[in-house]
């Protein structure tokens, strides 16, 4: 980045008028820092989440800070193959393309192992099957967009401390808080480069990249690990992971950045991988992330594919 001033959020004014955006988790943290980038550059925004609430409180933040936003809620419940099926209808009642799909809600290591609505370990579930089987049933919407719509998947530096183990992968056997969110984020970050690889191969109008936020302070830790324990020590945990996400990580819009870099940028490319640019990719200007040895093996990433495809009964 010598002589050239860095690629931040308010410095680029890529105008998104007639876009269509959908992002999920946009209630809060990394999800609505992205939505409220994509709103400041005129994008129509496509919302769905599951707590209707938080959607509206979310909802009346993006008007308080962009006026003129166009933004639509939709239930959607990322534990459940019903719901994921029943919003993708929504959705394609709502538009008939999506320029820009941001895979963004997530959760990260409840202390206890939970299972989805279709018995899924919750966070291979959540993270990684529930935005597969999204991603498959708008794939239509996607390849209607001019030029290709664009999909990005959110991992994390978690994704290079672990593998996928088929022969447990919803972790019936032995549960690990941490080792379960690795293993959904390693798999966010092999979906994303294997659809870009499918879709290069099959001539599909789909743009696939990863983005990674590094340390952001976000509420992840209060919406999983912390949710899962006694209240006392929940907020204990709350409090501590978010203050050490401050001081060593960056804010909310900080982590938003690699996201809106992957999407935006006219640097991305197709099935690469975007987080900060700072010491250990935890905070800084946003730009090619690392990716970790076991991301790098086509073979892991296919099979994982045929795996989801089976799990979730989506075919792509």
């Amino acid at each position: 980045m010598m002589g050239r001033t860095p690629w931040r959020v308010k410095n680029t004014q890529p105008a998104l008028n007639g876009r269509v955006a959908l992002v999920t988790g946009a209630n809060s943290g990394l999800g609505f820092e992205t939505a409220l980038g994509l709103a400041y550059r005129g994008a129509r925004l496509i919302l769905p989440v599951r707590n209707p609430e938080k959607g509206q409180n979310a909802l009346a933040r993006l008007q308080a800070a962009c006026p003129q936003v166009d933004a639509t809620l939709l239930p959607l419940n990322l534990a459940s193959l019903r719901s994921i099926a029943t919003c993708a209808n929504a959705v394609a009642a709502l538009t008939d393309r999506l320029d820009i799909q941001i895979n963004n809600a997530g959760i990260m290591a409840p202390t206890r192992r939970m299972e989805t609505e279709d018995g899924f370990e919750l966070q291979f579930g959540v993270n990684h099957l529930g935005h597969f089987a999204l991603s498959a049933h708008l794939r239509p919407l996607l390849e209607a967009a001019n030029g290709g719509g664009v999909l990005v998947t959110v991992a994390s530096l978690a994704a290079g401390k672990n593998t996928i183990h088929f022969n447990d992968l919803q972790s019936r056997h032995r549960y690990s808080p941490f080792g379960a969110y690795q293993q959904s984020k390693l798999a966010n970050l092999l979906f994303a480069q294997e659809l870009a690889r499918r879709a290069g191969e099959q001539g599909w109008n789909i743009h696939s990249r990863a983005a990674h936020p590094g340390w952001a302070a976000t509420s992840i830790v209060a919406n999983g690990q912390a949710s899962t324990l006694p209240k006392p020590l929940g907020l204990i945990e709350q409090t501590l992971g978010g203050a050490v996400l401050r001081l060593m990580g960056q804010s909310a819009a900080g982590g938003a950045e690699p996201l809106l870099y992957a999407t935006l940028s006219p640097q991305a490319r197709d099935g690469d991988y975007y987080g900060p640019q700072g010491r250990g990719e935890r905070r800084g200007p946003p730009g090619p992330a690392l990716v970790p040895p076991t991301a790098r093996k086509s073979s892991l990433a296919a099979r994982l594919w045929d795996a989801s495809e089976r799990l979730t009964g989506t075919a792509w």
